[in-house]
């Protein structure tokens, strides 16, 4: 309970804050909603000349493409612009204002920079979903919405989990000023279907940085394709990050340098 109070302050006093610059509610909107519509736009071109990619009709894809937006927009909303400094704020010492305060810093750290900007993007995610699954033909049921809506949960967790473990590098290296660049071009394989994924690409999208399970694995869930063993793999690998990111987090921690030592 005294963590969720402690949220709940952080969230208040960043929704305040933003109050001040209302313009930028609505930048990730715009620039992520553009980057999904384009996306829609390229499947739908390669769906005129064929009936299936990977096995997946045009509804999953469309399913796949909104799932994905969904998990991006609620990783903006939560925790993204949060953790997103962490290697500079190890580097130049700024992150000794977080330890040395109160209550958790890694808590602080990831909802202190809540972007309520996103929150269209998460209702034009819903659009989409509900889209792909009309023109799948899916029936929906109570049980099934509200698995599907606890895997979305549980792999913006995992999405957490890989984002705090490559912000983690820092604390054991001098310099770290590729991790954004090398992210930002390996996430591009967070858009593809990880079915399509075959060999050590498979392997390294589905287990070392499983970018490739994240968007696919609740997909499959809605439209009735997952196996028993693709839901226990997914809730296993989840747990496995999370226990890997908390624990990189500490001995971070333990071993960082203040600025002021």
């Amino acid at each position: 309970m005294r963590q969720l109070r402690v949220i709940k302050t952080l969230i208040k006093l960043r929704l305040s804050n933003l109050m001040v610059f209302r313009l930028s509610f609505f930048g990730a909107f715009l620039i992520d909603g553009s980057m999904f519509a384009l996306q829609l736009v390229m499947f739908n071109t390669i769906y005129s000349q064929v009936d299936s990619i990977g096995g997946w009709s045009r509804g999953e894809v469309v399913i796949f493409i909104g799932t994905f937006s969904m998990i991006n927009a609620l990783n903006m909303l939560i925790y993204f612009f949060g953790i997103n400094d962490l290697p500079q704020r190890i580097l130049d010492g700024r992150l000794d204002h977080y330890l040395t305060k109160p209550g958790s810093p890694l808590l602080r750290l990831t909802f202190e920079s809540v972007d309520i900007g996103s929150i269209p993007l998460v209702l034009g995610s819903i659009g989409i979903i509900a889209y792909g699954v009309s023109l799948a033909g899916i029936t929906l049921t109570a049980g099934k919405v509200a698995a599907y809506i606890v895997m979305v949960l549980l792999m913006t967790l995992l999405w957490y989990d890989v984002e705090l473990i490559l912000r983690c590098i820092p604390f054991f290296v001098i310099s770290a000023g590729g991790i954004t660049q090398l992210e930002q071009f390996i996430e591009l394989c967070f858009k593809v279907p990880g079915v399509l994924f075959k060999g050590v690409f498979k392997v390294l999208f589905y287990f070392v940085l499983p970018y490739g399970v994240m968007a696919t694995v609740p997909t499959q869930l809605l439209a009735g394709t997952l196996t028993p063993g693709g839901l226990c793999y997914a809730v296993f690998i989840a747990a496995l990050f999370t226990a890997l990111a908390l624990g990189l987090w500490r001995l971070g921690v333990k071993n960082y340098k203040s600025a002021s030592s």
